[in-house]
């Protein structure tokens, strides 16, 4: 065990990492980030920012000079960097997962050997995949980057074979997935913890809302049956288990229209889909986070309440600062805000928790919020 008054890592400073800090600084640990911008959220509240390049060999030996153990808080840092830092202290996830997670193709080929199901995909390297892609996959499609893509970005819709050619050049012929949109009835989500002896926790699931390729909203309890509910339980924890994953781990699902489970992808750290564990969860993600790095027993997942996330996009800011009032003026309201110094539109800038008595009454609140602040959608 890493015990408190130990110092710790983080390769990212954003929102994630702020609140990797956050929490590992309540449990008594010191905290240094390493990410190259001067004003990322970690940089406030952690020990120490490196502001530096993350493969920078300087800026990485006083990391691991300094740290007990190292994570991640997110999937794009060089594998380069994480190698290196592997091999002077502890790494928790390994390179292998974080690898996975940075090129689609690699996670889907993954998904499929394991016997996962998922969307119908082809994979375009070259112009002379178009065709064969085409024919493959049953229109409409969407075409994704293998790489660098979140949050929408690095991805277009497609309504005919037709428009293909145009729409991976408009990418610049870079690697990509062609992948049969799904009917979707649902979207879900796993957060789940394991630890280095195997052992593993599962947060109830969300149930998830996205608006233009982004996140909106994530609704605990999911309204969804408990067969499907321990179908992703089991599917989520046979990913962890075949990449021998130490960390808290993501798993994003699909529900077609009729009632398959379909695997979209995972996230090799905390995600923003588990964000209500923050107030609604006797542990946090973020706890969880810091527990599995430093070897401590995982922590109690149980809900403590029904709760909805809501996310804070940029585009609130688009006539001025919000006016918090008609957020803080909810007595069951969490505002959570980020402290990035520039709002641009689809950027999460915040997220807002409601618990209530029932999650119809939360989006209830929030929906009320969006009439007030006359969010633009």
């Amino acid at each position: 065990m890493i015990l408190p008054g130990a110092t710790l890592g983080i390769l990212g400073g954003g929102q994630l990492g702020q609140m990797f800090c956050l929490a590992a600084r309540r449990m008594g640990y010191d905290v240094w980030v390493l990410d190259p911008d001067r004003d990322c959220p970690a940089a406030a509240v952690a020990d120490r920012h490196i502001c530096a390049a993350y493969e920078d060999e300087i800026a990485l030996q006083a990391l691991t000079d300094a740290c007990a153990a190292v994570t991640t808080e997110f999937e794009n840092v060089p594998l380069s960097a994480m190698e290196r830092i592997a091999q002077k202290v502890p790494l928790r996830p390994g390179a292998r997962a974080v690898a996975i997670a940075q090129d689609r193709a690699q996670e889907k080929a993954f998904f499929r050997d394991l016997g996962l199901a998922i969307a119908p995909f082809a994979l375009l390297r070259s112009s002379a995949d178009l065709a064969g892609a085409a024919a493959t996959v049953v229109f409409p499609a969407i075409l994704k980057t293998t790489r660098f893509g979140y949050d929408g970005k690095g991805q277009v819709e497609l309504a005919s074979p037709e428009d293909l050619p145009g729409a991976w050049a408009a990418m610049g012929g870079t690697d990509a997935v062609l992948e049969a949109r799904v009917a979707l009835a649902q979207e879900i989500s796993v957060v789940l913890a394991r630890a280095a002896d195997g052992m593993m926790v599962f947060y109830p699931i969300a149930e998830n809302v996205h608006h233009r390729g982004v996140l909106d909203l994530s609704s605990v309890p999911a309204r969804t049956t408990e067969e499907l509910q321990d179908l992703a339980r089991r599917s989520a924890a046979r990913i962890a288990e075949a990449l021998d994953y130490v960390g808290v781990l993501a798993v994003e699902f699909f529900v077609d229209k009729a009632g398959q489970l379909l695997v979209n992808e995972m996230a090799p750290r905390p995600h923003n889909s588990g964000h209500f564990t923050m107030d609604a969860c006797v542990h946090s993600q973020f706890d969880q986070q810091v527990r599995t790095l430093c070897a401590l027993p995982l922590g109690n997942t149980r809900l403590i309440s029904p709760v909805v996330m809501m996310n804070l996009l940029g585009d609130l800011w688009e006539s001025g600062t919000p006016d918090w009032d008609a957020l803080l003026r909810h007595p069951q309201l969490k505002l959570y805000l980020y402290g990035k110094k520039q709002a641009r539109p689809r950027r999460k800038m915040g997220h807002v928790n409601a618990l209530a008595t029932d999650t119809g009454r939360a989006i209830a609140v929030l929906e009320s919020l969006r009439c007030d602040w006359h969010w633009p959608r």
